[in-house]
């Protein structure tokens, strides 16, 4: 009789629902009426489930479920994000959380690694990008959600959890057992490379990225006597906050645009400008992207590459191009991730599903360490590779408009110590010094 109650109490409400939506319906034209039919084909199959099934269960799960398939068909990246996991997101922009370190897709419905996040668990372990997670703790992974793969990863600090991974070219399944740390990432890096040229490599773009990047800006300027040249190391940068995206690139250009978006909503058609700061500097800029540099990172290398202050250096960047919206649900604890707009650099290119081109490819060489050999490692997972993936069309628009803070977002190379065998920096430093021989030469003959 509850069991009968409830579902009656559910489709009076839903009925209820129906009646007066399609009754604003009417007044402003804005949903069609087969909205308000499919609507009431789902109240009679969650009453068909609900009364046949083979075991009960709650009505809440049977929503949250729709909820979670209904987002997962549209692209990789909307999802449905519960009390849980909305704190989690708040504290991950943060820079502390309890976990691996791992950052991961989905491909043809395999959890997939995108990079794991430097000096945590994962990193230190030799997980690597493109390597297929095929079991958590024992539990095969085929079609498991991110939401459920990222909630069974996170965990107290100092506990072990296991995972089974493939890798490509290896026959047998890799099996790591591996204990969570409180992930206490430290988004910028950076060291002297030699008197007057400077390293600043940054891992994810979080609340505090520009102020740190800054302060290790000045460090460096300061230590060196001046700074004659910068390598800007971005690679297995999977993105982050777009605020942050953009007021980094503003500490290397004095003015003009840095990045755009275009979405249904003219709230979703935002410009994002440069500003003359303290330390924009006219040195030159050599910077570092592959394959998992994404969202945030590719929005960094296509400002600078468009507005002529950097080279890019590398492998075709990821090709997240997309933006995610944080909608908080009525209830206040829980929200979706949805897909609201495209990014689109200075000079109008589309980052979705294309990445950014480097100035100069050049692929990574990693020793070997038992033979001594180089090797070529295998390409990263990329955008266009991902089921559902947007297109990158530029619509109709000029990009203008004013809106708020969104969201932006998805590692083989680290930061390299001083003796790391890292052919990609040595060039950038090389193509830096030929840079300042050249002006200098030009400088000479001008006279």
């Amino acid at each position: 009789m509850r069991q009968r109650a409830g579902i009656s109490l559910f489709l009076i409400v839903v009925c209820g629902t129906l009646l007066v939506s399609s009754w604003l319906a009417r007044q402003v034209s804005a949903v069609g009426r087969d909205a308000y039919q499919n609507l009431e084909t789902f109240a009679t199959v969650l009453t068909m489930v609900q009364k046949n099934y083979v075991d009960e269960v709650p009505t809440d799960k049977l929503i949250d479920g729709a909820i979670n398939g209904m987002l997962a068909s549209l692209d990789p990246h909307s999802a449905y994000l519960s009390p849980d996991l909305y704190k989690e997101l708040q504290v991950d922009t943060r820079g502390s959380f309890g976990g691996l370190g791992i950052e991961i897709t989905q491909k043809n419905g395999v959890l997939t690694v995108v990079s794991p996040i430097e000096d945590t668990p994962a990193a230190r372990a030799g997980v690597r990008s493109g390597d297929q997670i095929i079991k958590i703790d024992n539990e095969f992974t085929k079609d498991m959600t991110l939401v459920q793969a990222v909630k069974m990863m996170r965990g107290p600090e100092g506990s072990k959890i296991k995972l089974t991974l493939r890798r490509e070219n290896q026959p047998d399944w890799m099996n790591l057992t591996l204990k969570r740390e409180v992930i206490q990432i430290k988004s910028v890096k950076s060291r002297v490379l030699e008197p007057h040229f400077g390293y600043l490599r940054i891992t994810q773009f979080q609340e505090r990225t520009e102020h740190d990047a800054k302060a290790q800006l000045a460090d460096m300027e300061k230590e060196s006597g001046g700074l004659h040249g910068l390598v800007l190391d971005l690679r297995n940068n999977p993105g982050g906050l777009l605020s942050q995206a953009v007021k980094v690139s503003d500490l290397f250009l004095d003015s003009g645009l840095v990045v755009y978006t275009e979405g249904r909503l003219d709230n979703q058609a935002q410009k994002f400008y440069a500003r003359k700061g303290p330390i924009s500097g006219d040195y030159p800029i050599v910077v570092l992207v592959n394959g998992g540099s994404a969202s945030a990172s590719e929005i960094v290398a296509g400002a600078l590459q468009d507005h002529k202050r950097a080279l890019v250096l590398g492998t075709q960047t990821f090709g997240k191009g997309s933006v995610q919206t944080i909608l908080p649900v009525a209830d206040g604890e829980s929200a979706i991730r949805l897909t609201t707009a495209r990014y689109f650099t200075p000079n109008g290119r589309s980052i979705q599903a294309t990445g950014i081109t480097p100035d100069i490819v050049m692929d990574p060489v990693v020793q070997v360490a038992s033979t001594g050999t180089p090797e070529h490692p295998p390409d990263n997972i990329r955008e266009s590779n991902l089921p559902r993936h947007l297109e990158g069309n530029k619509p109709d628009g000029d990009g203008k408009g004013n809106g708020n803070d969104e969201d932006g977002d998805a590692n083989d190379a680290g930061m390299p110590g001083a003796d790391a065998a890292d052919p990609q920096l040595d060039r950038a430093l090389e193509l830096l010094k030929s840079w300042n021989v050249f002006k200098t030469v030009v400088a000479q003959n001008q006279q």
